[in-house]
């Protein structure tokens, strides 16, 4: 399948396999991937280890503000798909970590945060040809992609889904752990003040609560063809 290269922006709750879709999607269409989830995960990572949030979510913003200049996290392209570093440390296996998934919408609602992310997407994205998925990558860091899909799932579906994921990874977790944490994610990021969860007014919905990936491909190409075969 060949398209012009665009931008290609896919927003959407947690858990409704954004990555897995915009991997695939990069692949088919030959397109760079950037997955901004990693970035945000990134920081709340450092956040962490170096005791700039609290188990109860409080953040140290002074000292988050200061370290973010000096930040270094970025992706390498490798054989078998991207992997995101901080400095020279892969960090993939740790982002993934419920820890992390726990923390990760109140470090994503910090506007200097959102700010670094924005800066380091705009610059990949510069060149066109990519796919970007996350929360507002089609309404605030790409208003003017050219395709926006917009994808969410039942809440249940989708924490059954993580949970099968964290079991995979040896992370042992309950389907109401994981449910709640979905459900705390979905509001933080529906309701922060800067740049908040919502679909785009040009996207376009996907619900795949009852779809296989291969469905969700067909999905896309249905929506490439109508849009691109002609222009």
């Amino acid at each position: 399948m060949h398209i012009p290269d665009i931008i290609i922006a896919i927003d959407g709750y947690s858990s409704t396999g954004k990555s897995t879709f915009a991997k695939k999607i990069a692949a088919e269409l030959s397109f760079l991937y950037l997955d901004s989830g990693a970035l945000y995960r990134g920081v709340t990572l450092y956040a962490i280890e170096n005791g700039l949030i609290s188990q109860s979510g409080e953040i140290d913003r002074p000292a988050l503000d200061r370290a973010l200049p000096e930040l270094d996290i970025h992706f390498e392209y490798k054989e078998g798909g991207s992997r995101t570093y901080l400095g020279e440390r892969c960090i993939e296996k740790e982002i993934r970590s419920l820890p992390v998934s726990g923390k990760v919408s109140p470090i994503s609602a910090v506007p200097e945060v959102r700010s670094y992310v924005d800066r380091k997407l705009r610059e990949f994205g510069k060149k066109k040809g990519v796919v970007m998925d996350g929360r507002d990558i089609g309404t605030t860091v790409f208003p003017e992609a050219e395709l926006k899909i917009f994808m969410t799932a039942d809440p249940v579906i989708r924490a059954q889904r993580r949970l099968d994921e964290l079991n995979g990874k040896g992370e042992e977790a309950t389907l109401e752990e994981v449910l709640r944490n979905l459900e705390e994610r979905d509001f933080i990021d529906s309701h922060r003040e800067v740049s908040p969860l919502t679909k785009a007014d040009d996207a376009v919905v996907l619900d795949n609560s009852h779809m296989s990936m291969d469905d969700q491909m067909e999905w896309f190409k249905d929506i490439i063809r109508k849009r691109f075969e002609k222009a």
